[in-house]
């Protein structure tokens, strides 16, 4: 069978769509493209089954639609499959029809990510779309709809599909998939470099993307749509995991990696990973990314990940303000995060901060103590990079139900809940403020204390001045307030 996975390209005077395997979807003044592990893994695991398979990135590869087209109609698949979110899901319903006009034989078209998760019924009734496939296994679900031949006597659970004019499902997805059984990427089939360059998580590159976990050992802030929909947490075997690193490094000389997993295993997992990075000698041959919460390592595991090569670790803020970390359920005390940030610091980790500004119940001065604080943190070199977004409560999430249920919310058209305009509604700040409050954090790079630290940290690596510049810049632009 021929199959292909595809991400069209999505013109806009917005910018450049940030959508593959993202949480938060984003229209980037500069583009950035993160590699998508599980749509690559849905691909490699169809090759190994025989399959012809086309990966096809018409973002990253920075196509023009007609480009696109020509490629997708030259290979004439008999599945396409796309991966969608909130922003462009309408976006994304346009392009079914387009690929019923546009290629021979009416090939079935399949979506999949965690909008159509949250809300099938209104895709299937939108589109002409053949298959949803919901949950964060979808990789697995697509093997099975093929391995089935599209016969749903032998589907699994959580797919949606049509059958004599009506729309049926096989019941709610499981997250009950062996991680372990997935096969290594094939980096080659799925155009790995055209992600390993224009990344901002990368400081040497080529860089690359993995999965230890699926997804957040946490699972339970509010606002994120993958740990809220996908709860149930797994994690691949630690050795495994080295093992890929070790031939991503040696066949295809990658220098930096960035694993994905919502949050880092722990525990004895990270111990396993990190002795076993140190007696090959990775930790001298590659840097290692990842996500991780406040609250759960100390000093002296954060020395060992710096020994086993890890060099950023990602962490969830969103507020300096205690109620919202408890709204969020994110289980973090605003002192911890200081502290914390102080103590991956201390271990020589760059650590790199997210926050989220627009929340309904805050006003000028929570705001104000947010931005505050980010920018003490930058100054006291505790945060070497920290990212901005607006509040973008996503359908599926316990924040976008309980704003939809209060009239908290400004629009349910999805073409806005793109990060350039507030769907959070908020009555005591203005979406003007809330721009200017980010473009004050994003400034506080050059604090001269702050300044200081990032000389000190990177001393003559003029071009990561450069495009962490360039970077800023971006940033600044993204949320101007002229840009809507």
């Amino acid at each position: 069978m021929k199959v292909a996975i595809v991400y069209p390209p999505l013109e806009s005077a917005k910018g450049v769509a940030l959508l593959t395997q993202n949480r938060q979807f984003q229209w980037f003044s500069r583009p950035t493209y993160i590699f998508p592990v599980v749509p690559a893994t849905a691909a490699t695991m169809l090759h190994e089954a025989g399959h012809d398979v086309l990966f096809l990135d018409g973002i990253a590869r920075e196509m023009t639609v007609d480009q696109f087209e020509r490629e997708l109609i030259a290979f004439e698949p008999d599945l396409v499959v796309m991966e969608t979110k909130t922003p462009v899901v309408k976006r994304h319903w346009k392009w079914v029809s387009r690929m019923r006009e546009i290629l021979p034989f009416f090939p079935r078209t399949v979506l999949v990510g965690d909008h159509v998760t949250a809300l099938p019924e209104e895709t299937m009734e939108n589109s002409p779309v053949d298959f949803i496939l919901t949950g964060g296994d979808w990789d697995f679900l697509l093997k099975n709809i093929v391995d089935s031949a599209f016969d749903p006597k032998g589907f699994e659970s959580g797919i949606w599909y049509r059958a004599g004019g009506k729309v049926e499902n096989t019941g709610p997805f499981k997250l009950d998939h062996d991680l372990n059984s997935a096969p290594w990427i094939d980096r080659d089939l799925v155009n790995w470099k055209l992600y390993a360059y224009k990344n901002g998580n990368f400081k040497r590159t080529p860089g690359t993307y993995i999965m230890s976990g699926r997804d957040c050992w946490h699972a339970k802030c509010t606002f994120c749509s993958w740990t809220t929909l996908y709860p149930k947490y797994r994690t691949r075997d630690a050795f495994d995991v080295v093992n890929e690193i070790d031939m991503l490094v040696s066949r295809y000389g990658v220098r930096e990696i960035m694993d994905d997993s919502g949050t880092l295993p722990v525990g004895k997992w990270l111990h396993d990973f990190c002795g076993e990075m140190i007696r090959r000698g990775l930790n001298k041959r590659v840097r290692i990314d990842c996500n991780m919460r406040f609250g759960r390592l100390g000093l002296e595991e954060y020395k060992l990940m710096r020994r086993a090569g890890f060099r950023l670790v990602l962490f969830g803020v969103e507020s300096a303000n205690q109620e919202t970390l408890d709204r969020f359920s994110k289980a973090l005390k605003v002192e911890d995060v200081e502290e914390g940030a102080r103590l991956a610091t201390k271990a020589s980790l760059a650590v790199h901060l997210t926050f989220m500004f627009g929340h309904r119940w805050e006003g000028a001065e929570e705001i104000a103590k947010t931005v505050q604080f980010a920018r003490r943190l930058l100054a006291k070199g505790y945060a070497a990079t920290l990212q901005c977004t607006l509040t973008i409560p996503y359908p599926g999430t316990p924040l976008f139900r309980d704003l939809k249920e209060t009239d908290g919310l400004t629009t349910l058209d999805w073409d806005e809940y793109d990060q350039r305009t507030a769907i959070t509604r908020t009555e005591k700040v203005s979406e003007d403020d809330i721009k200017k409050a980010i473009r004050d954090v994003y400034r506080g790079f050059l604090q001269p204390m702050a300044l200081w630290h990032i000389f000190r940290r990177n001393l003559f690596d003029f071009s990561f001045y450069y495009r962490g510049f360039k970077y800023l810049r971006g940033h600044l632009l993204d949320f101007s307030s002229k840009v809507k």
